[in-house]
């Protein structure tokens, strides 16, 4: 009799640890389930955020929802980092002029345009070596016009290389001597730009600096800029969706610059001339 107890004991103690597994196992893959679809729905958030422009909340879609927010990016800044760290020939763009809600450059009292007289450029992975031939260089390459020629779109340049040993080739000009810090952050090199002073510019008429990067192929490296005498306008939109099923929430921030001007025949085509 004894026997038999304990048998139906050992029997029901793995019945039970089988309905334990099974039950958990169940729960893991409806949470699983439903983290999928929240991330799916805030995708999809995204997406429409990104053809229409508009918010959205409580968006059902299948058995999930999503809200998305859309804000300006770096707007009314004095410095902000890029995102994502670039190689060797790419370029990002410093925007200083606004936009309005189509996209088309502007400047009046709701949006305004930076006329400050500095941009600070910093650059490089923190403890990058600077007697490395693979430490990055800079070139800013400033566009504006003069306030008597509105039309008449120019460029002031100014290119920077950490690694002295090319500088004899390229005449490159130094970094400054100390590295740099943005929002946290710490960059192995920068260099300060006075638009009159080292480019000749007036900041009455700045439109925008593309920054090239140069030398650094196999690794790319992350850069961000600080301005001077004025806030920065927005550099682009800053989308932001949340998605929910069941317990499941998910986030999905994406950030969608303004478009870069185009090349054609060797023309820089922009809404206020071609700039040869």
């Amino acid at each position: 009799m004894v026997l038999v107890l304990l048998s139906l004991s050992v029997v029901l103690t793995l019945i039970l640890y089988i309905l334990s597994r099974s039950i958990t196992d169940v729960a893991v893959s409806s949470r699983q389930e439903e983290a999928v679809r929240a991330f799916s729905a805030a995708e999809a958030g995204i997406e429409r955020a990104l053809v229409t422009g508009a918010d959205y909340t409580g968006i059902e879609i299948g058995n999930a929802q999503y809200t998305t927010t859309t804000t300006d990016f770096a707007s009314g800044s004095y410095e902000f980092p890029f995102l994502s760290p670039i190689s060797s020939g790419d370029t990002v763009t410093v925007w200083f002029v606004s936009h309005d809600e189509n996209g088309n450059l502007i400047c009046d009292a709701t949006h305004p345009c930076f006329t400050g007289d500095t941009i600070e450029i910093c650059w490089g992975n923190y403890q990058a070596d600077p007697n490395s031939p693979n430490t990055p260089a800079i070139e800013a390459s400033v566009y504006y016009y003069e306030p008597d020629e509105p039309t008449l779109i120019k460029v002031g340049r100014a290119a920077i290389d950490p690694y002295a040993g090319r500088r004899d080739t390229n005449s490159f000009d130094p970094p400054q001597e100390v590295s740099c810090d943005i929002g946290g952050q710490p960059y192995a090199f920068h260099k300060t730009i006075n638009f009159n002073i080292d480019l000749n510019v007036n900041p009455a008429g700045l439109q925008f600096a593309q920054l090239k990067m140069f030398y650094n192929s196999d690794t790319p490296h992350i850069i961000g800029v600080r301005v001077t005498g004025d806030t920065l306008p927005s550099q682009g939109k800053q989308i932001d969706s949340s998605g929910v099923a069941g317990d499941s929430n998910r986030r999905v921030v994406v950030y969608q610059g303004w478009p870069e001007f185009t090349f054609a025949s060797n023309a820089l085509i922009s809404p206020f001339g071609i700039i040869q």
